[in-house]
Formats: structure tokens, C-alpha cells, sequence
């Protein structure tokens, strides 16, 4: 290869036995890397935020409040983030577009307006306050309102980069004339709170249909047990949207199974406190014994912190520890990212994996099995914090029917 002044770098076939190409080169940025640049607003990319207050804000033209971009490790190209505030006593420009988004409200009181384009006497309107969650539908017209003195902060999720990186063409995004009539709906309840839950139809796991929920810190979960023993979950389903996610809760004094699965997750907190370890599954289930405490990443956090599970792609472990003297109420966001959308043909056999343990076939490793070093630290810091350690001395010895099976993760 050489530059021609008239035509650019000229290519030439390899000689010999030579591989064409570079061989190493810098990743180049997405559409949608190249759309939050041109949006004026930082873009925060780490591990995760012991506390996504704590990110500074710069104004947003666009929606006219201020805001930052949220890219943490492990979500490039799947799925967007944001943290956005309103004005005080004011509100972000109306806006409709090509993408589906949630909201948390992190602090401050207000509501939201949603119609569709042309249906304005359709409106809905609904009061939301911190711990709220609420979704857009798609291409739906829409509008958050400050009910008060002081500035409103909401966390959204969206899947913006599949879709603009698919389309390349912002019109396309955001002047789209098509009306999803199946995501909206003009009944007066489309916004009332439902408790109902049902199984999910993948995994057959605790499922709520609502498009609002108004405390999702206090909300009630149903028993699950995956994570950990008295582990509560449960995996609200909003405006027919392929943005999945779900709420999960650790009894004080417990802590989760490490697991692993590829990227994509991200765990908000949203009551106590707590920390969580990822590594390389690689790495083993036993990297510290092993000598790789090295490869070993941890991020503490509380209420509104982040943090990633699996930040450098491939499959990591990654595992959860509730410090506090409340409850450990957790909220994994994943795109359009759910487990029904694992690698493999329609009708093949899946199985729950996170939740097997990793002798059994799975990739979760049972407390028997773990590194000595995680219960160690665990029971000293819960020493320090003045919390009972409410892990049975049982759960840590090895059962005498203990069977190995093969792993069936691809």
C-alpha cells in the first residue's frame, strides 16, 4: 500500500506468504459514537459510578435540559444510556423517535405527557417522583414536565445504537411519520400500575405487564431464589418494548452466586449498598487461590450507582455482595438484549444457565466451590459495617450427591 496524491492510499496484493490488511488497527466510532459526540454533551465511559449524580452535566440542545451519555463497558453498540435534567419548574422539549426508552427518576417530582403524532386529544399524563419508572412507546410524541422549584434528574435507557446504527440517517430517526397504533393505546389505564404477574414466556419466570410503575424501590418482588437463598425478582414487561430488564433484591447479610454470560447487562442500585467483582471466566472460579487477582475488577456502590457484568465481552463472572443493613434491590438493564435472544436456531433446547450451578452444567459457582478469599473479605466487611452475616456455615460444604455435567453454553 502507498499514497497517491491524486487518488489516495493505493492497495496491493500481498507478496508471498505475507496476510493482506494492517493486522492491527484502532476500532473506528459507530454512527451512534459519532451522534453523542455531535449531541455537545459528555459521554462517561468507565466500569461503572459508585453514583450516577456524581457525572457532570452540560446543556442539551437538543432536549433542552442538561445532561451527560452513559456508555459503560460492554454496552458499545447494544444499547443506550443517559442521564437528562429538567429545569426547575420547567420541562425538555416535546420529541418523538425511531427508538424505545425507559426512565428512573433519580430525584424530583413531575409528570410525563405521551400522545401520538396528530393525536394530541389523545394524551396521556401521568405524576411521577424519585424511584418511578416509566417507558415511551415507540415513536410516540412526548413530553417530561418539573412539578418543582428544583431540578428533576431521570436515568433513560434506549436502543438508539442498534437503530441508528442500522438506519445511518437522523431524519429517519427522529422526523419518522409511522405510528406504532400496537405500542399505544388511547385506554385511560394504559398507564395504571398493574401487580399482576405472570411467567415470562422464555424462562417462565415472574413477569409484570405495566408501562408505569411508581416505586420501583419499594415495589413488591416475588420469591425467586436463583441468586441467592430468599433472592426476590421480578421482570416488568412496558409497552410491548424488546428492551428488557428486571428488579432484583438480596437479603442483608447474603450474597449472590457468581455467574457469568456474555456483555450487555448493567446493575443499578436501587436501595442499600453493596459491591460487585467481575473477571474473565477464563480466569476460573477460583482467580484469586489461582493467582489472577490482578485480572479481578470491583466497583463499590449505593442507591443510583452502576456498575457492568460483563465489561470486556466473552463470558465473565461477576457476582453481587449486599453490605447494608437494608436490603440490596438491584435493576439489570440489557437492551434489546433478553435471554431469549441467545445464539442458536428457534425451537433449540436452552437452558436457564446463570442459575446452574457450574458442576451441573451452568456457569453459576455454588458457595462450596467458590474462592476462599470472597467469604473471607465478605464476613470482615459486614464486621466493619455492623450488618449480621446471615450466610448458613452449610451452604459452603460440598453436597455428597454432587454431580458434574458437561456445560452447554455457547
Amino acid at each position: 500500500m502507498h499514497d497517491d496524491p491524486k487518488h489516495g492510499a493505493h492497495w496491493h496484493e500481498p507478496a508471498g506468504n505475507r496476510k493482506a490488511g494492517f493486522g492491527e488497527f484502532q476500532k473506528q466510532p459507530t454512527p451512534y459514537d459519532l451522534f453523542m459526540e455531535e449531541e455537545g454533551i459528555p459521554v462517561f465511559r468507565d466500569l461503572g459510578i459508585s453514583d450516577v449524580k456524581n457525572l457532570p452535566l452540560k446543556p442539551w440542545a437538543r432536549t433542552g435540559g442538561r445532561g451527560t451519555y452513559i456508555q459503560l463497558y460492554g454496552t458499545e453498540t447494544k444499547w443506550g444510556c443517559h442521564l437528562v435534567e429538567v429545569p426547575a419548574a420547567g420541562a425538555l422539549n416535546p420529541e418523538k423517535h425511531m427508538y424505545e426508552e425507559i426512565y428512573i427518576v433519580v430525584e424530583g417530582r413531575g409528570s410525563t405527557e405521551v400522545w401520538l403524532d396528530g393525536e394530541e386529544d389523545k394524551k396521556h399524563e401521568f405524576e411521577w417522583q424519585e424511584g418511578s419508572m416509566f417507558s415511551i412507546p415507540l415513536n410516540a410524541m412526548h413530553r417530561i414536565v418539573n412539578a418543582t422549584n428544583s431540578p428533576a434528574l431521570l436515568l433513560g435507557g434506549t436502543t438508539a445504537p442498534v437503530v441508528i446504527n442500522a438506519l445511518q440517517n437522523f431524519d429517519a430517526v427522529f422526523k419518522n411519520s409511522f405510528v406504532f397504533h400496537d405500542r399505544f393505546s388511547s385506554d385511560e389505564n394504559f398507564y395504571k400500575y398493574r401487580e399482576e404477574i405472570e411467567p415470562d414466556p422464555v424462562r417462565g419466570l415472574a413477569m409484570r405487564r405495566t408501562n408505569f410503575i411508581p416505586d420501583a424501590v419499594h415495589c413488591d418482588l416475588p420469591l425467586d431464589n436463583r441468586r441467592s437463598p430468599g433472592y426476590r425478582r421480578v421482570e416488568p414487561f412496558m409497552t410491548n418494548n424488546s428492551f428488557y430488564f428486571w428488579f432484583g433484591q438480596h437479603e442483608n447479610g447474603r450474597y449472590s452466586k457468581a455467574h457469568a454470560h456474555t456483555s450487555a447487562a448493567i446493575l443499578i442500585c436501587l436501595q442499600g449498598e453493596g459491591y460487585t467483582y467481575t473477571w474473565p471466566e477464563k480466569y476460573g472460579v477460583n482467580p484469586w487461590k489461582d493467582g489472577h487477582a490482578d485480572k479481578v475488577r470491583r466497583l463499590d456502590y449505593g442507591k443510583f450507582g452502576m456498575v457492568t457484568a460483563a465489561p470486556g465481552g466473552a463470558q465473565w463472572y461477576h457476582q453481587h455482595f449486599s453490605v447494608s443493613k437494608e436490603p440490596f434491590r438491584l435493576m439489570a438493564w440489557f437492551g434489546p438484549h433478553n435471554p431469549g435472544r441467545d445464539p442458536g436456531a428457534p425451537g433449540q433446547k436452552h437452558t436457564d444457565y446463570t442459575a446452574i450451578d457450574v458442576n451441573e452444567g451452568g456457569t453459576a459457582i455454588p458457595y462450596w466451590m467458590e474462592d476462599p478469599y470472597i467469604r473471607k473479605e465478605y464476613e470482615a466487611h459486614l464486621q466493619r459495617n455492623g450488618v449480621d452475616l446471615r450466610m448458613k456455615p452449610e451452604w459452603y460444604e460440598k453436597p455428597e450427591d454432587t454431580t458434574t455435567k458437561k456445560s452447554t453454553v455457547v
